[in-house]
């Protein structure tokens, strides 16, 4: 029987999901940094 994705998806948006990256230093130097080099996906 196949697990169901609900938990792996929150985990994800949960380690590196936007909000997730704005709550540490580190996180938005990492917005920022992709922001600087023109990703059209910031985060997950």
């Amino acid at each position: 029987m196949q697990r169901t994705l609900g938990g792996t998806c929150r985990k994800r948006k949960r380690t590196s999901g936007f909000r997730a990256r704005m709550r540490t230093p580190d996180g938005r130097n990492v917005i920022r940094a992709r922001r600087k080099k023109g990703r059209h996906r910031l985060s997950v």
